[in-house]
């Protein structure tokens, strides 16, 4: 029987002026994660420190790491209650955080540590550029360096600290590296021609 000439034809094209389907509509996408915020820091200490401060501290847990948030003026009397009543006594840090263009332009968090307890503190207050803030070394001998490690990097002055002076870089060193309005490629250009007789590669 004769093949039917239908049957073999190649499909006709569509017509080139026919719209192709629309593409399937494209997912939305996903919000990201909200990361994790401080929690409220419930404990007899923390109870015991807000009832004698008030607003002027607030306990606060982050990630596990309890801190207090405090009031400048109050920090001295706060350590000074964590020293010796908290019985926290080893201090394992002070450091800065640098906010340039806010008034208040330091974060200083001193973290505290008690032996008898295996227990861990910070204490976490906001200072202006300028500042004096009161040495904690008679409390913490450690803190002899880490203040000067502070007042080397940020530029920020302990009040009461026995011999104030940078420990990391040169005396006659000029700037703070680790504030966030020092460059990172920034160099002391004269004290590296006066000290060193060379040109700065920076």
């Amino acid at each position: 029987m004769p093949e039917d000439p239908k049957s073999s034809e190649a499909p006709n094209p569509a017509p080139s002026g026919e719209a192709k389907p629309a593409a399937p509509p494209a997912k939305p996408a996903s919000a990201k994660p909200a990361g994790p915020v401080p929690i409220p820091w419930d404990s007899p200490l923390s109870a015991r420190l807000k009832e004698q401060f008030g607003s002027g501290i607030e306990p606060f847990s982050y990630l596990g790491q309890n801190y207090f948030q405090s009031e400048a003026t109050l920090v001295p009397q706060l350590l000074h209650l964590l020293h010796d009543e908290g019985q926290f006594d080893y201090c394992v840090d002070i450091t800065a955080v640098h906010y340039p263009k806010r008034e208040r332009a330091f974060d200083l968090l001193w973290i505290l540590y008690s032996f008898s307890r295996n227990e861990r503190v910070r204490v976490k207050a906001q200072f202006a550029d300028g500042a004096m803030v009161p040495s904690v070394v008679l409390l913490w001998p450690t803190a002899n360096w880490l203040e000067r490690e502070v007042f080397d990097m940020f530029g920020i002055h302990f009040e009461g600290h026995p011999d104030l002076k940078r420990i990391l870089l040169p005396d006659g060193w000029k700037g703070y590296p680790l504030r966030k309005d020092y460059g990172i490629y920034q160099q002391d250009q004269e004290w590296v021609q006066i000290n060193l007789g060379i040109e700065s590669g920076q």
